[in-house]
């Protein structure tokens, strides 16, 4: 571990970004920072995110992560199967009884 009591320093850390697209929009979600953004590609979603990622760590009121939780912290995206009802081209959830 990195020794971080009373010193600045810079360390390069990977956040799980996760992406996705909703209609003609592409969506990037933080998990971690509980923060989220979209764009009209995916390159600009990426850009979007890195952006607000610094503006996140440059807000002296936004309460952080510890530097334990941010290299520690994992997000597994999963397909989960579910039944759903089609009607008029629209998912509706199916009843049960």
């Amino acid at each position: 571990m990195y020794a971080m009591q009373n010193k600045k320093i810079s360390v390069p850390v990977s956040l799980s970004i996760v992406l996705s697209r909703d209609g003609k929009w592409h969506v990037a979600v933080c998990p971690l920072l509980d923060i989220a953004t979209q764009g009209k590609t995916e390159k600009e979603v990426r850009e979007n995110m890195q952006e607000l990622i610094n503006e996140y760590f440059e807000d002296p009121d936004t309460p952080k992560p510890s530097f334990n939780d941010m290299i520690s912290t994992s997000v597994s995206v999963i397909n989960m199967p579910v039944n759903v009802r089609v009607q008029n081209g629209k998912a509706a959830p199916v009843k049960t009884e």
